[in-house]
């Protein structure tokens, strides 16, 4: 039986994998959706004795099924953000706990006590919709912050301006998590001067600007807030773990979250460090529900074990989900 903590209490590459191939034993024998994954692509569980060998469930199987692993009630189910049309993720939790454990641990981990912080939040395409995890996880982080000039800003930014200005004058820490687009439309209003804040981004212009690479993009924030780097969260739906990287888009996992980098073209062998290839998660939070997942996202590895976002595939199918009746 693996437990909270045992996931939690990771410290080592060795303790990693013992864990992580517990947990692909529990979800192979409980979770039908994977197991069935599994044995399309002919792996039985007794032959996996390495991370490797675990087979990665593509990404788009939270959008066609219920990925579930044992009985236990759905207690919350997130979900993706779409545009109009698209199918969307669905992420069923049966322990939020496993989520709220995980972010909190990393969270202190990457930046210390959360009490030390003013959190604020621009994420108005998060809070416009329902069953976004970044929002539950956002709430709850202002909550313990305990302040009282955190919270959530929607589209008021010139009282974000104007709060983000007093904070920083006072040497108040401050912690701005912003959604890309919205970051760019509160530079646009007021360039800042920030000596105490540190400036975070989740990714994504959700079709309101046009794409830009990470360099450009973070040259145009540090300009506009003042700072010498941006700080970026990685995390998603389909997962209970975030990465967190404190500048130039090298992100680092928590302990009990892994990278592998998989070939584009082979998708069951993988590539050296430092050659680009497709991002598979291990997320050993995602406990109830998968922990093997295989992105859409292009990056690569750093021979320090920390990593590189890069791009994303482009509408191609991941091996694997021929496999199964979408």
């Amino acid at each position: 039986m693996i437990t909270p903590s045992d996931i939690f209490s990771i410290s080592g590459s060795k303790q990693f994998e013992k864990i992580a191939l517990k947990v692909f034993r529990f979800q192979y024998d409980n979770n039908e959706v994977y197991r069935q994954f599994c044995q399309h692509l002919k792996v039985e569980k007794q032959e996996v004795k390495s991370l490797p060998q675990i087979p990665f469930l593509p990404i788009q199987f939270f959008k066609s099924h219920q990925v579930v692993s044992g009985d236990n009630p759905i207690q919350t189910t997130f979900t993706s953000s779409g545009t109009t049309g698209l199918t969307t993720s669905k992420h069923f939790v049966s322990d939020l706990s496993l989520y709220e454990n995980s972010y909190r641990q990393a969270f202190s981990g990457f930046y210390g006590n959360i009490e030390d912080y003013v959190l604020l939040a621009l994420l108005p395409s998060y809070l416009e919709r329902e069953g976004s995890s970044l929002i539950y996880m956002v709430e709850d982080l202002i909550e313990k912050s305990n302040h009282p000039e955190s919270g959530f800003y929607l589209h008021n930014l010139d009282d974000l301006s104007a709060k983000l200005i007093n904070l920083d004058r006072s040497g108040q820490n401050v912690i701005l998590i912003g959604v890309t687009y919205a970051l760019l439309d509160l530079i646009e209003k007021q360039k800042f001067t920030l000596q105490n804040t540190l400036i975070m981004e989740t990714g994504g212009m959700k079709g309101k600007r046009k794409e830009l690479i990470r360099e450009e993009l973070h040259e145009m924030l540090c300009d506009g807030f003042g700072v010498d780097s941006i700080h970026s969260e990685y995390g998603m739906t389909e997962l209970l773990s975030q990465a967190y990287s404190f500048g130039d888009g090298v992100f680092e996992c928590p302990p009990w979250m892994q990278i592998l980098i998989r070939d584009t073209e082979d998708a069951l062998h993988y590539v050296a460090d430092g050659k680009t290839g497709g991002i598979n998660v291990i997320d050993l939070a995602n406990l109830n529900s998968c922990s093997f997942i295989a992105t859409q996202d292009l990056g690569k590895k750093n021979p320090n074990a920390t990593f590189e976002v890069l791009g994303r595939f482009d509408n191609s199918d991941i091996r694997g989900c021929n496999l199964m009746v979408m």
